[in-house]
């Protein structure tokens, strides 16, 4: 659905509401959205899955400060198969995580209060589910610093439901079960069976794109791979994607599996094309 310029915040006859003020957020009419209280919206953010399975439906924590992209966001990824909680400030946020651990956050950089980097840090400390950042700028800073504060991937507004609900499931297939073996690079040692990972002994904590990026690094030792290959393999974007989700991805991920971060002995920089993973010397 989208939200079209034509849209404004009258209740029609039918039981339908339309939103003024957002045309141009999702391209997409808010026409025929049957949410004329809260009661009912919170039956739409439950919906089942088409299979009806609950188990299988995605458990999603949206925090964002505006109301008018808040309640369109909230329906339209309802209307994706999600079950959605919202939040309108970080605070706000961080409490909704302590009642009940979501699947995935997608979370806004601009909020009242703590912002979006803030609250990624807090959550990085003690958590490692994923992270999907709001951003309102297609700015440098802000994108390095939100994947630096630990974010899997971002989104830049105007949002689009659609694409918005595919990094969404790109980012949750990472955590899936991989092949039944393992692998040991020194100290470091792969379970792609478990989705575990240890170093000398000890579980290491990654999220769930910090483990895909290993494990696809970890199926071709040796072997050179260019930012956009690991793009499409990692974060499943099949167009020139940004290559600084790859490496805030692997600065992360050295900080956790080297023994020292600024010297790497597994992943290496190919200069001119990407990374590989070695084995220790």
């Amino acid at each position: 659905m989208t939200l079209s310029g034509d849209c404004h915040s009258t209740v029609t006859g039918g039981g339908a509401y339309r939103i003024r003020g957002i045309p141009s957020l999702f391209g997409m009419t808010c026409r025929a959205v049957r949410a004329t209280s809260r009661p009912a919206r919170a039956q739409l953010s439950k919906r089942q899955s088409p299979v009806g399975q609950n188990d299988l439906v995605p458990f999603l924590l949206l925090i964002e400060d505006d109301d008018a992209i808040r309640t369109a966001l909230e329906l339209a990824l309802s209307r994706q198969g999600h079950r959605v909680v919202a939040a309108a400030t970080g605070e706000d946020g961080l409490e909704r995580l302590r009642e009940q651990r979501p699947d995935l956050i997608v979370l806004d950089v601009m909020l009242p209060g703590i912002d979006g980097f803030e609250v990624c840090r807090r959550i990085r400390r003690t958590d490692q589910l994923p992270i999907i950042l709001l951003t309102a700028r297609n700015d440098d800073i802000d994108v390095v610093v939100g994947l630096e504060s630990g974010a899997d991937d971002y989104v830049v507004k105007p949002v689009q439901p659609r694409v918005l609900d595919a990094r969404i499931r790109a980012v949750l297939r990472r955590g899936e079960r991989d092949s039944s073996d393992s692998a040991a690079f020194g100290s470091v040692v792969i379970d792609r069976s478990a989705m575990t990972v240890t170093k000398n002994g000890e579980d290491l904590q990654l999220t769930p794109t910090e483990l895909r990026l290993l494990l696809e690094l970890s199926r071709r030792p040796g072997q050179a791979l260019s930012r956009q290959q690991l793009l499409r393999l990692v974060w499943e974007h099949d167009y020139l994607g940004d290559s600084r989700l790859v490496d805030a991805c692997v600065q992360r991920l050295r900080a956790k599996i080297e023994d020292i971060p600024s010297s790497p002995a597994l992943i290496r920089t190919v200069r001119g094309v990407g990374y590989r993973l070695d084995p220790p010397q």
